[in-house]
């Protein structure tokens, strides 16, 4: 190979460096330069980003680095603004003056049952040494809180000139950062720009000035601290869903009477098989199957989980529990994963379900207790309902994200074989995406456990309600006893339900 064709032509950024900075472009293609060799000096002060603080991050299109150092700078400016002309010691002194004036009152009260001859005036009084005691100890609080005014003053500015001198060291080294995604991809911010710059000033003027106010003011007007608003909008929005949910659950009674059967029935056909059979049945029954779908390790540690339920007196209530979770998690896994392959293969349908699932995840299960009570009453019934809304969405996302993230080329491969959709889905895409899915099976089992004790708030029964009845008499040992029962109930379920789909997939 000649030195002709070995010479590799180097590229000189230094075009691209100043068509990025935009301004002060000989000092960042300096500075760029040496950050990419390594070196010398290569994060010295930027003054620029010294002087503005956060105002240069946002001229510069470094948004993040505008938020965290403007809030900072925030902070640090408040207790500045506490130390200066902060009223440090109102709060204790405003307490001290309700105190002294409760002590007054029980003075009074004190020398009127004296003059009656009622045996409560040495208690009265007595309270009211005491409430004077307490104002004396705020009253020397208030003004020990008065003279810290130094001790703001230089957390203030010890942070102040931290965050500066912190952005300024490492703001070359943020921007060269930034300037490589920009080489990447164009849509990057990039150059100095005069919009972001007021737009930035604009945000500081609105934040900085309010948050002074609020926290250095002795009493900041009523509304900085509350938002002004009637309540009577709120009292006519929940009137209005009252009458909605009364309506509504006149007008489908029917039908969720039938829904209430529907589940009453599965959950009868499961006690049937798991309480109301003789416990050796029961312990036989999972221990064959637990080796038979996950092996002999499983196998043992389900018989010693049963074990450790029955030894304790939880048996019937274990049962009970694993009868609402099977028939939760197994409603969910059926609608779930064929849920999921529909929408890994519409968009447009995922977009619509996405908001859906992200509210079945993100409301408080209290909050979704009371639609659920409205339309179906309290019971076991209303609790595997609540259970299905709050563990569904993990095997819903997870079997999209695991389908859509099969090889392309592997399909088209099946394809071209003369495999049919139904097979390709059946012999190449879910095989392939079996460990997400059953890491969402997983996370459905585990969240449906964690259902156990809110259900049983609407009487759902099982392991929950022995923990709510721990909580309600505060006895803790019998509230542990049952959160591990628990426990061993969703690691049983889990390693069976795991090993039934790896075992297979290790013998390929």
């Amino acid at each position: 190979m000649n030195s002709a064709t070995s010479e590799i032509p180097q590229v000189d950024q230094g075009e691209f460096i100043r068509d990025f900075a935009g301004r002060s472009e000989d000092y960042y293609e300096e500075q760029f330069k040496a950050i990419q060799s390594g070196d010398g000096d290569t994060r010295p002060l930027n003054f620029s980003a010294l002087a503005l603080g956060p105002i240069w991050a946002a001229a510069r299109g470094m948004w993040s680095v505008f938020w965290v150092c403007a809030l900072i700078e925030i902070v640090a400016l408040v207790q500045l603004g506490r130390g200066l002309w902060g009223d440090l010691g109102a709060d204790k002194a405003a307490q001290a003056a309700q105190l002294i004036a409760r002590s007054e009152e029980m003075r009074l009260q004190a020398g009127a049952a004296a003059v009656a001859g009622d045996s409560t005036a040495q208690s009265s009084m007595e309270i009211a040494n005491n409430l004077q005691r307490a104002a004396e100890a705020a009253l020397l609080e208030a003004q020990a809180a008065a003279g810290s005014e130094w001790i703001y003053l230089l957390i203030g500015a010890v942070l102040l000139l931290a965050v500066r001198f912190g952005q300024a060291y490492y703001a070359n080294r943020l921007y060269e950062e930034q300037y490589s995604k920009w080489r990447v991809n164009r849509s990057t911010p990039f150059g100095f720009s005069i919009q972001r710059l007021v737009f930035g000033m604009l945000l500081l003027l609105i934040m900085l000035p309010m948050t002074l106010y609020r926290f250095t003011a002795s009493k900041p007007v009523s509304w900085v601290l509350d938002v002004p608003i009637d309540t009577a909008y709120r009292t006519a929005t929940t009137n209005w869903l009252d009458g909605w949910f009364d309506r509504t659950a006149d007008s489908g009674k029917e039908v969720f009477d039938a829904i209430t059967s529907s589940f009453e029935q599965l959950l009868d056909g499961l006690e049937v098989l798991l309480v109301d059979a003789p416990w050796p049945v029961v312990v036989i029954f999972l221990s064959i199957i637990a080796w038979r779908a996950a092996g002999v390790r499983v196998a043992i540690f389900t018989v010693a989980s049963l074990a450790y339920i029955g030894v304790l007196g939880l048996w019937e209530a274990a049962m009970i529990s694993i009868v609402l979770v099977g028939a939760a998690s197994l409603v969910c896994i059926l609608v779930g994963i064929p849920l999921g392959v529909w929408f890994s293969r519409s968009e447009r349908a995922y977009v619509f379900a996405r908001p859906v699932l992200d509210l079945m995840q993100t409301i408080p299960p209290f909050v979704y207790l009371i639609p659920i009570i409205a339309f179906f009453g309290t019971g076991r019934v209303p609790g595997v309902l609540a259970t299905i809304i709050f563990a569904m969405p993990p095997v819903i996302r997870l079997t999209t994200l695991g389908l859509r993230h099969v090889s392309p080329n592997v399909k088209e491969a099946a394809r071209a074989f003369g495999a049919t959709p139904w097979q390709v889905l059946t012999g190449v895409e879910l095989p392939l995406a079996t460990p997400s899915i059953m890491t969402g099976v997983n996370q459905t089992i585990l969240f449906s456990l964690s259902m156990v004790v809110i259900a049983s708030l609407i009487g759902a029964k099982g392991l929950g309600q022995e923990v709510l009845v721990a909580l309600q008499l505060v006895t803790k040992g019998q509230g542990i006893l049952a959160g591990l029962a628990i426990l061993f109930c969703a690691m049983m379920l889990d390693r069976i339900v795991q090993g039934r789909f790896k075992r297979p997939l290790e013998g390929m």
